[in-house]
């Protein structure tokens, strides 16, 4: 005690103020020396007993923590409060790159290998140290059913390998609520899992992160359901791809987005517009809350273009275009991002007849075209190529007009008609029925062929329609046209038969005019069929009964002519008989009169 007390009274002595400690040690050099040896003697009894009582609870095969000392080539120096100091191979501080992460001074948890070693140090390792702790929070984690974190760190056979401070197996079956193809793509991502079994002493650790995406879904799933409204803009992902449409993950949640439904303007694939895990924002079109059914808009997210299409494009200005499809009718242009004009075949050449737009067009070709017609609720444009060049029927009306005579080539013939070429890119068409006035032909190529000479009247010409009549009959006069000023309702004619019908018989009286005897003005008596009486090439007389210029008909009877000849061969004899009675009357009347000597009448 009474050395206790001194110590205390010379601590006690002052120093002078403002003055440092080697003047101070100069002028009083017994009383600091005993300070000081006082001091480090309370230091050194507090440290060896603190080490003594450390010594007692540090035993091999714990965890403790320590204070780097010193950084060597190959061993860190530690000190953990024992005796003596431990060493970590510096190996366990060194990265993947070999660089180790740890200076003089940083405070590291080691697992106690071995106390002493023969070179007076004892044996530490951080590695163990980190597994054993982390054995200790997962077996925590589990007990508690609590999620861990960790780290996908390689693929191995059946799944992956997972490090939540030590390493863990994740099934395949096991990564998430629906089959997993590319496994490669979870390397190296940070997750959280659930542990589905745990054997501490085999140092086996199963994950499932199933479990924790069907749980995040479910609560995505409600939370997007309640929030869920008809109209409203929403941000999802691009969850599958198909044909007709994509699936959005709009949350736990997914919503269909047809194909219809994706561009004001035209889109072969959704696949030319998303990808899968793409982010998308789309516009709640329909929600069937009972069956939990998303119907999704892209487009409608932007402003529809075809609500300004009438003003955008008015009638006659002209635009350009891609070409974009073909049909058989004809070529659709797009002329702004979901506006598409139709260029019809026929509007694509005044002069030639466009069988298919891809004898004139490609798809991918830019085109200047002429705004025809704009239906904006219809979402059609209608759009001309041709309206671009200079019309030829302008010119042909003037220089051909009609009443005038052309002539040129046949280009065509067909079962209606021929197409002859004036030479102005423009085909007329003699129609089967103007080629002649009285002959009758069974198809054009009977009279023409292609590339004969021709010659023909301008009958119409008609813009609009682009039709160019032409006639060939038209050159010369309709003989029916005076047809009653050669013969008259009564009159014999004699002609040939050209054809025998179940009705009667036509019989040519000059080149192009018939006339036709009904099968009941052949004979008296009944005739079932004309060929049972009559021959094609008979020549026979009959009576004209009516003849109609109009409708180009003259109506025959043989038997009528029959009856009208015995008639006449009737009269001739009635009159030849009377006119000898009258005679001999005469001559008696005047043998009467001489006989009786009286006047004579």
């Amino acid at each position: 005690m009474v050395g206790k007390v001194e110590a205390k009274s010379l601590k006690e002595k002052s120093i002078p103020k403002n003055q440092d400690w080697m003047q101070a040690f100069e002028s009083e050099p017994e009383v600091i020396k005993q300070e000081a040896e006082i001091e480090d003697y309370e230091e050194s009894f507090a440290e060896l007993f603190e080490a003594s009582q450390r010594q007692q609870e540090i035993k091999e095969g714990e965890v403790i923590d320590g204070t780097v000392v010193s950084l060597g080539e190959e061993y860190v120096t530690v000190d953990i409060g024992y005796k003596c100091e431990g060493l970590v191979p510096i190996q366990e501080f060194k990265d993947a790159e070999g660089v180790a992460h740890i200076v003089v001074g940083d405070v590291v948890s080691v697992y106690l290998e071995r106390m002493e070693m023969d070179n007076g140090f004892m044996l530490l390792s951080k590695d163990k140290a980190e597994i054993i702790r982390a054995w200790d929070e997962i077996s925590q984690a589990c007990e508690k059913d609590q999620l861990v974190e960790g780290t996908v760190i390689a693929k191995v056979k059946g799944g992956l390998s997972v490090d939540i401070g030590v390493k863990a197996f994740l099934p395949g079956s096991q990564l998430d609520t629906k089959p997993v193809k590319n496994l490669d793509k979870y390397l190296g991502k940070k997750l959280k899992f659930k542990i589905i079994k745990f054997n501490k002493k085999r140092g086996n650790i199963v994950l499932s992160r199933r479990a924790v995406v069907a749980q995040e879904r479910e609560m995505q799933r409600a939370e997007t359901l309640a929030n869920l409204q008809e109209g409203s803009i929403v941000t999802g992902t691009v969850k599958n791809i198909t044909e007709y449409g994509a699936f959005i993950d709009l949350g736990g949640m997914d919503g269909l987005l047809h194909i219809t439904d994706m561009s004001w303007g035209r889109i072969k694939h959704p696949s030319e517009l998303f990808a899968v895990a793409d982010e998308v924002k789309v516009k709640i079109l329909k929600y069937d809350r009972e069956k939990e059914r998303v119907s999704l808009g892209l487009k409608q997210v932007s402003p529809n273009p075809w609500d300004e299409a009438e003003y955008k494009f008015p009638v006659g200005v002209k635009v350009r275009g891609k070409i974009v499809s073909l049909k058989d009718y004809g070529a659709f242009v797009e002329i702004e991002d979901g506006i598409e004009g139709l260029i019809h075949v026929s509007e694509m050449s005044w002069t030639e007849r466009v069988k298919h737009p891809s004898k004139v067009l490609a798809i991918g070709d830019e085109v200047e075209c002429k705004v025809l017609e704009v239906d904006s609720r219809g979402k059609r444009i209608s759009l001309g190529l041709k309206q671009l060049q200079d019309n030829p029927w302008d010119a042909l009306e003037l220089k051909f007009p009609v009443g005038s005579i052309v002539e040129g080539e046949v280009k065509s013939v067909t079962d209606f008609g021929v197409f002859a070429d004036i030479g102005m890119g423009i085909d007329g068409l003699v129609h089967v029925s103007d080629i002649a006035w009285t002959k009758k032909f069974g198809h054009p190529s009977e009279k023409f062929k292609k590339a004969d000479p021709i010659r023909a009247v301008v009958l119409g010409i008609d813009k609009a329609s682009e039709k160019f009549s032409l006639g060939i009959k038209q050159l010369e006069r309709d003989p029916w046209e005076n047809i009653k000023s050669r013969y008259r309702q009564g009159q014999a004619v004699e002609g040939a038969i050209t054809k025998l019908t179940d009705f009667g018989a036509f019989v040519e009286l000059e080149e192009g005019i018939e006339g036709l005897v009904y099968v009941s003005e052949i004979a008296d008596h009944r005739v079932e069929k004309p060929s049972d009486v009559l021959h094609v090439g008979d020549v026979v007389r009959a009576e004209i009964l009516s003849i109609e210029p109009k409708e180009r008909r003259i109506g025959l009877s043989i038997k009528q002519l029959g009856r009208t000849e015995e008639r006449a061969h009737y009269d001739q004899y009635v009159g030849e008989r009377t006119k000898k009675t009258s005679m001999g009357d005469v001559l008696g009347d005047k043998l009467k009169a001489a006989l009786n000597k009286g006047p004579v009448e």
